[in-house]
């Protein structure tokens, strides 16, 4: 099933509008959070706390829309109970909604560093940290484009990208433990700095869990944990040969 084209689904008419309504307001949700994260990359970049604090204020409009878009999937399974394509449908967008809600907590975390961290005084940061923000920005959006256009090609592509995600974030970890040692006076400011791109990378982990659902979508295939089950086929393979 194509996720943004549901003329093609046998249903009632009734239970039609009710899934396009839902569609409308997953959409929705994932435009908010993008911009949400938009904001909190570039509060902390710029150390700008009222971006930050926009952020932090904008939560509630998340929140609500977490819990309003939660209500119509179970009252669309109460009352209709869809079955097959329609039924996994709504099964994606209560995962959906999840991982999105988490992605503006994350969110307003690193906003609330950004705040913090214009009350101080400026400190060196790694580098890096842009690099790994333009990268988790991109997973972000090319995930909600994957979800708006059903673009499971795409949704492939982000579930490739996580790895360097991790590999950046291990690379600014430990350049920021190091600036530790040689300056253990800021160590506070340093801590609030180093538990950015630990939310970086479990942004990038909630985008590529929509990839995932975008390709259940479309494929009828669950990815999650497929590299996982791969290593663990290979791995059985190498000790059979052994």
């Amino acid at each position: 099933m194509s996720f943004p084209n549901l003329n093609e689904l046998p249903m009632s008419t009734h239970l039609f509008r009710e899934m396009q309504y839902l569609r409308k307001q997953i959409l929705s949700q994932g435009t908010l959070v993008e911009e949400a994260i938009r904001k909190s990359i570039r509060s902390f970049h710029d150390t700008n706390a009222e971006l930050g604090r926009e952020v932090i204020e904008g939560d509630n409009d998340i929140d609500r829309a977490e819990i309003e878009i939660e209500e119509e999937c179970l009252k669309i399974l109460a009352l209709h109970q869809p079955v097959a394509s329609d039924l996994r449908f709504i099964v994606c967008c209560l995962k959906m909604n999840n991982d999105m809600e988490r992605m503006g907590d994350l969110a307003v975390s690193i906003a609330r560093r950004a705040v913090y961290l214009s009350k101080r005084p400026p400190v060196a940061r790694p580098e890096e940290f842009h690099a790994m923000g333009e990268a988790v920005m991109n997973m972000v959006k090319h995930s909600m484009d994957a979800l708006i256009n059903a673009d499971d090609h795409l949704a492939e592509e982000i579930c490739r990208a996580d790895d360097e995600v991790d590999a950046m974030k291990r690379r600014i970890q430990n350049e920021v433990r190091a600036t530790i040692e040689l300056d253990p006076v800021q160590t506070r400011v340093y801590l609030k700095i180093l538990s950015v791109p630990r939310h970086l990378e479990r942004i990038a982990d909630l985008a590529t869990n929509i990839a995932e659902d975008v390709i259940y979508l479309t494929r009828g295939d669950i990815a999650r944990h497929r590299n996982l089950v791969e290593a663990a086929i290979t791995d059985a393979t190498e000790e059979s040969h052994h």
